[in-house]
């Protein structure tokens, strides 16, 4: 018993000391964690030489562009053909996948034999590209796969196939695995050779144009390192298994890593220690000396059994050998430094893969599946767990999933194939349904020339009544000339706050507007008290401000921005319609509201002003940019709402008398197409988006150009595409079926050129929708259509309204300026400049500038008073 012990003992001593030996001759091959580190670094740098154009050529990682730009979704169907083809066999598979709530793959296939004679023949048998693995076929290399293909089905006559996809073992693994696990986006193979693949942003691939979505880059990182990149990690062992090979100096890591070399490299390192004497007593047999017969397979088997030695005994016997225990413990140690080696470079590689995909999505801790297939992957007994070990332990920070692919060179080819299919169908579709919102020019021209129609009728004392487009008199019968001067006192009420501002408007040398102003708030039982307690409020307000200004008891002119609906009557009577905007003080309504000011006035007895003039937002914008242009005469607002003002000749104002000179007319565009005149414009969103609004039926041509319902039109639109499938997998989340939660202000940001689609998720994501790169894709496309919708049509309305100026003064061109002011035109990224185009387009004999406006409500109104004061004061003269 004891002496039993003792054997064992010194079993497992001799063990550890043979152990111990190989360990420190293989020292080189034994990578730690910062070598490996330093390995991924260096792999990074290559990844990035390949993508980039000037760097591409020379790079030894080429990173190609394999065109496969989406992964499985799970929402494929269809039957396909699939052609696998990579040795002396090829096969056909029949593939069907369903989707009926239950994702299935079905395939069927026949393998078929390639004779000798037709490996070797001419190209038009058989209609290969890039030779290896013993084909020679001439005439093929160089050659498109596809069209040697498709030239040898007419050849045939009896049947004809639609070849969507040409894809690469390693691609078809990553689309088999993405299909059952939707977070895989890298594939890769770890047999006989190796490679890996990975869904990379397009804005970094320079090979392809474009710069949006991702796209399948095959890496072909079996050539990582035929630049010297890795010689200082090759050992005199790689060297040798290079020189013998049949590319000497190519695919060195792939020589490496892969199945094809591992038992070679096992070989080379017995034979070297036996000449050493550190092993088989310094002797070595043929079979030893024989390149090819130690093979990977015999690594997997001896490494297979606890201790490996009985297998490697017979190994050892099968090459002629006579082992010892040592040289079996020896031999088996050989294998394991061997393949955890291969498996922890293929894991820094992959860590650099995985790094580049989290900084791409810019994601604190990235959630990734690997699919992988090969014969050293599946077969080795420890492979894919020392893999999966060291992966997490270089990038901690990532969580890994390994997906075994199966069949994925056959199946994966007829998932490319079924994805390409889906993302055509589905694309069609969206466009489809989007071509309702594209406008061509000729339907431009139309909507230019029924608002010219409409504009006509607003004018018509005949007409007016029923006219959408009210063309009302605002009674500013003249822009700045930049003569004005004076001090003067605006109030701008539109909203909850409002504010009052001293205007300075200085001429000659020192010509220019300076001003002070103050904001006050209202509180909402003023706001729903009597007419008298608001205007006391608002007077109380202009006292305090005076006040603050050192301006007590000074008596100076007013403009009033009064940003709700009126009837003017002149430019200091203004009869209020309707509060809106959450007003509701009582007596206003039906009332002048310069009347309602002045008794307010009154009433306090501190001091006297003069009320010169009550206007809009709009025809403020005109005035604050005729300051600067005195070709300033046409005013637009897209921001929230819409609205335009221009001067019109004064004989085409028949609600008004006199037939000298010219008057700004506020048009109420807003209003055009109330009357059914641009429902063949009209889009079922457009109808939706009006039915739920507080006023349907109108402002309708308002809700499809201004910023208050854009992002309502948007979340309509996505709404649609996901009930339909062509969107968010088809899931529609609670917070998109939430009323005005896409605001316009999203489609800004989203078209903003700066912002990468990374950004784009993130706006989705914070609206609760979990969406994938092609679903960014897709919300961006239908902001651009909605958003260039809403600034062609406003450009029509423009084009009519500078036409209109240009035929009214019987001129063959005109040079006219566009005061312009809202949100909409000043912050999203394009509407502006689609809108010029348009204007430029459809109005050609017009050379029309664009002014934005600074401060129109409130500036605006000053100057209309000081334009008024100057010709009142004219006059008087």
């Amino acid at each position: 018993m004891i002496a039993s012990h003792l054997l064992a003992y010194f079993f497992t001593e001799l063990n550890h000391d043979q152990v111990q030996k190989v360990d420190q001759y293989l020292y080189h091959m034994r990578l730690s964690d910062e070598n490996l580190l330093e390995i991924s670094k260096r792999f990074r740098k290559e990844m990035e030489k390949g993508l980039g154009a000037t760097t591409h050529p020379t790079a030894s990682v080429k990173m190609l562009p394999t065109f496969v730009r989406s992964t499985p979704d799970g929402t494929e169907h269809g039957e396909f053909l699939a052609l696998d083809l990579g040795g002396t066999n090829f096969r056909v598979l029949r593939v069907r996948v369903t989707d009926n709530g239950l994702q299935k793959v079905e395939m069927e296939n026949q393998i078929y034999a390639i004779p000798e004679d037709l490996m070797r023949g001419s190209g038009t048998q058989s209609f290969l590209v890039s030779w290896t693995k013993g084909f020679k076929s001439s005439g093929v290399e160089g050659k498109d796969v596809v069209t040697l293909i498709r030239k040898a089905i007419q050849r045939r006559g009896d049947f004809d196939i639609d070849i969507v996809a040409v894809v690469n073992d390693t691609v078809g693994t990553m689309m088999t695995c993405g299909y059952d696990d939707q977070n895989c986006e890298i594939g890769l193979i770890v047999g006989t050779g190796s490679n890996a693949c990975y869904m990379e942003e397009m804005r970094h691939i320079d090979m392809v144009e474009g710069d949006e979505g991702r796209m399948c880059i095959n890496m072909e990182w079996g050539a990582f390192g035929d630049d010297g990149a890795l010689d200082d990690f090759r050992t005199e062992f790689d060297q040798e298994i290079d020189m013998g090979s049949l590319n000497p100096g190519k695919q060195l890591f792939e020589k490496m890593i892969s199945g094809m070399y591992m038992g070679e490299l096992v070989r080379l390192i017995l034979v070297k220690m036996a000449k050493e004497e550190l092993l088989f007593g310094g002797k070595l047999s043929p079979g030893l000396l024989a390149t090819g017969q130690f093979e990977t397979k015999d690594v997997s088997d001896i490494e297979g059994e606890k201790d490996g030695t009985r297998k490697a005994r017979e190994v050892l016997v099968r090459l002629g050998l006579d082992p010892t225990q040592e040289d079996c413990v020896a031999t088996h140690r050989i294998c394991q430094i061997v393949s955890t080696r291969s498996a922890s470079l293929c894991a820094a590689t992959l860590a650099a893969v995985l790094r580049r995909i989290k900084e791409n999505k810019g994601e604190e801790r990235l959630r990734s599946t690997i699919g992988v297939d090969g014969s050293v992957y599946k077969k080795h007994p420890h492979f894919a767990k020392r893999l999966h070990k060291a992966v997490r332990r270089l990038v901690p920070d990532c969580d890994v999933r390994f997906l075994r692919s199966e069949d994925g060179s056959g199946k994966g080819a007829a998932m490319v194939t079924a994805v390409a299919y889906r993302l055509a169908d589905q694309h069609r579709a969206r466009q489809k349904t989007l071509e309702a919102l594209k406008l061509s020019r000729e339907q431009l021209l139309e909507v230019k020339r029924r608002m010219n129609v409409e504009m006509e009728r607003g004018l018509s004392k005949e007409t007016h009544a029923l006219a959408p487009v009210k063309m009302l008199p605002t009674y500013v019968c003249a822009t700045p000339d930049g003569t004005e001067k004076g001090d003067f006192l605006a109030l701008d009420l539109g909203g909850t706050n409002f504010r009052v501002l001293l205007v300075r408007v200085r001429n000659g040398k020192r010509r220019g507007v300076e001003m002070h102003n103050k904001i006050y708030s209202i509180p909402q039982e003023v706001m729903h008290g009597t007419g008298d307690e608001l205007f006391d409020h608002i007077v109380q307000c202009i006292a305090d401000f005076l006040e603050y200004m050192g301006m007590k008891g000074v008596s100076l002119p007013l403009g009033f921005t009064f940003s709700f609906p009126c009837q003017q009557n002149s430019l200091d009577e203004s009869i209020l319609l309707k509060w809106t905007k959450g007003f509701k003080a009582s007596g206003c309504e039906g009332e002048d509201v310069v009347t309602l000011l002045k008794e307010a006035i009154h009433r306090r007895e501190e001091f006297d002003l003069d009320v010169v003039a009550v206007v809009n937002d709009t025809v403020g914008t005109m005035m604050t940019c005729g300051y600067e242009d005195p070709h300033c005469e046409v005013g637009l607002i897209v921001g929230t709402g819409s609205n335009a003002c221009y001067m019109e000749e004064m004989r085409n104002v028949e609600l008004v008398e006199g037939e000298e000179g010219r008057m700004c007319v506020n048009m109420e565009w807003g209003a055009f197409g109330d009357n059914g005149c641009l429902d063949d414009f009209r889009t079922e969103f457009d109808v939706a988006v009006d039915e739920l609004s507080l006023n349907p039926g109108r402002q309708r041509f308002e809700k499809m150009i201004s910023g208050m319902y854009l992002g309502e039109i948007v979340r309509n639109i996505l709404i649609d595409f996901t009930k339909r499938g062509l969107l968010f997998r088809g899931r529609i989340s609670e917070r998109l079926k939430t009323r005005g939660i896409f605001e316009t202000k999203f489609l800004s940001q989203i078209e903003s050129d700066c912002l990468a689609l990374l950004q784009v998720r993130a706006i989705l994501r914070h609206l609760g929708l979990e969406s994938t790169c092609d679903d960014s894709i897709i919300v961006k496309e239908v902001c651009i259509v909605v958003a260039r919708r809403a600034a062609q049509l406003c450009g029509a309305g423009m084009a009519a309204v500078v036409d209109k100026i240009r035929e009214n003064r019987g001129l063959d061109t005109l040079k006219v300026t566009v005061g312009v002011d809202g949100t909409l035109y000043k912050l999203h990224p394009h509407f502006a400049q689609v809108m010029h185009e348009t204007v430029k387009d459809l109005a050609p004999k017009c050379d029309v500038s664009f002014l934005e406006s600074e401060d129109g409500s409130g500036k605006g109104a000053a100057l209309i008073t000081a334009v008024a004061c100057r010709i009142r004061d004219a006059g008087q003269r």
